[in-house]
């Protein structure tokens, strides 16, 4: 039997958005992307870095990744993933450390021994957990330190967590932090080496793929266009307003982050805005660095120095190969801190200093480019208890899908599973019409 064909429209063209278009394109639909800004692709779009075209925001690949291998065998582009063995490391009060690997666990100086112990066994049983649903009620502070000990939370915790969420850092849910330990932790090429992917050409490559599909199905991406309301009759949706214009619907699916929704859809019932009010966000001003000098031999590091105002660097050039030394030094932090309010020349400043603690011998005439990549809702904060918290993706309004990032928890941010929920969104629309 023939689907009926809908009009759907998509809000927001990331990963999430366009794999819910091309689903709904590949389930006979007629369907429109609304994307705000001049560019397509979201947290994954691209920019011309003084000659080079990168994401504006660092994106990798692990071997879990499923969906996204999926999407790039479906697009024609398999053949440009690549991989590449990375390391990380470990900057404690003013010397860099290995990190990442059994050796360099013994040969770590801040930790006992039977705390290396714990710590190993902890990180080593994470990557063989299955089932995150016995740490869902439990903050990732107490998770650590109930297996590795208060002194490993101190030493190789805490100041990643007050860097990130502030006043949120003891109640971060210990599910949410076991899907990052493991899905890194199960990249690897052998127990001594990680290994993580990137696609040649950088996220652009899946992104340009993507939207050229979406448009030869017969796809519109309409850009520059920022919805502004969706609009609902007898709770049933029936377009977009798009400035002045609305685009009618049948079908709505928004991947807009959680706190623009209650503006968004002034018809949901007040108990579903409380909802999706209730989920804390935090910012990011991401400082994207061009050096004629590498900092690290690690693709990233974490931090623990109180001399040094971020959790960690990402030294990007050692995943993705290119021509100069490409750093992102990312501040997470709330919108209301003072620092959001500074001049992108300060955080440029300030990051410089950084990656001058980290390698000495940089100087100011190492740095060849700067620019900065800001968002106000960029990591969902995710709590103890956080899975009973989010509302089902399929809204009281009829035809209205809603989702953002937080939406897969326990997973983290990333473009796998935001390919794999929009498209899981996009295949409930040919049921619509049952009970």
């Amino acid at each position: 039997m023939t689907e009926m064909k809908r009009r759907v429209v998509v809000i927001g063209s990331g990963a999430m958005g366009l794999a819910a278009a091309l689903r709904a394109l590949e389930d006979g639909h007629d369907v429109t992307v609304l994307e705000a800004d001049r560019v397509p692709g979201g947290m994954a779009a691209h920019l011309d870095f003084d000659g080079l075209s990168i994401e504006r925001f660092y994106h990798f690949i692990c071997k879990a990744d499923q969906s996204t291998f999926d999407l790039m065998t479906r697009l024609g582009i398999r053949d440009k993933l690549r991989w590449t063995p990375t390391s990380m490391g470990y900057f404690v009060d003013g010397r860099m450390y290995g990190w990442g690997d059994p050796i360099s666990l013994l040969r770590f100086p801040k930790v006992d021994w039977i705390t290396k112990f714990r710590y190993g066994l902890q990180m080593f049983l994470a990557t063989k957990r299955t089932d995150w649903r016995p740490l869902e009620n439990v903050s990732a502070k107490d998770w650590i330190e109930r297996g590795a000990g208060r002194k490993a939370y101190d030493v190789l915790w805490r100041r990643l967590f007050d860097l990130k969420f502030f006043e949120y850092a003891d109640n971060v849910s210990a599910a949410w932090i076991w899907t990052r330990i493991k899905r890194v932790g199960t990249s690897r090429r052998s127990l001594m080496q990680e290994e993580l992917g990137y696609i040649e050409g950088g996220s652009e490559t899946l992104v340009t793929a993507l939207v050229r599909e979406i448009e030869r199905l017969g796809g519109r991406i309409r850009l520059g266009a920022p919805a502004v309301e969706v609009l609902a009759m007898d709770n049933v949706v029936t377009g977009v307003r798009v400035g002045d214009e609305v685009v009618a619907a049948d079908a709505v699916i928004s991947t807009l982050p959680t706190p623009y929704v209650s503006k968004l859809v002034p018809t949901l019932p007040d108990d579903w805005k409380a909802r999706y009010d209730a989920i804390a966000n935090i910012g990011v001003v991401c400082v994207l660095l061009k050096l004629s000098k590498s900092v690290t031999r690690h693709f990233w590091v974490n931090i623990n120095d109180p001399a040094v105002p971020v959790p960690g660097i990402i030294q990007f050039s050692n995943l993705r190969p290119v021509s100069d030394t490409v750093v992102y030094v990312p501040y997470y932090m709330p919108t209301s801190h003072p620092k959001w309010g500074w001049s992108d020349g300060e955080f440029v400043s300030e990051s410089m200093d950084v990656l001058r603690r980290l390698q000495p011998s940089l100087t100011e005439g190492d740095l060849t480019a700067s620019t900065i990549g800001r968002l106000r809702h960029a990591q969902p904060v995710c709590e103890p208890g956080f899975a009973a918290k989010i509302p089902p993706t399929r809204t009281p309004i009829a035809g209205l899908w809603i989702a953002d990032t937080c939406f897969y928890y326990p997973e983290d941010r990333g473009i796998s599973e935001s390919v794999r929920l929009g498209a899981e969104m996009a295949a409930e629309i040919k049921d619509m019409s049952r009970p």
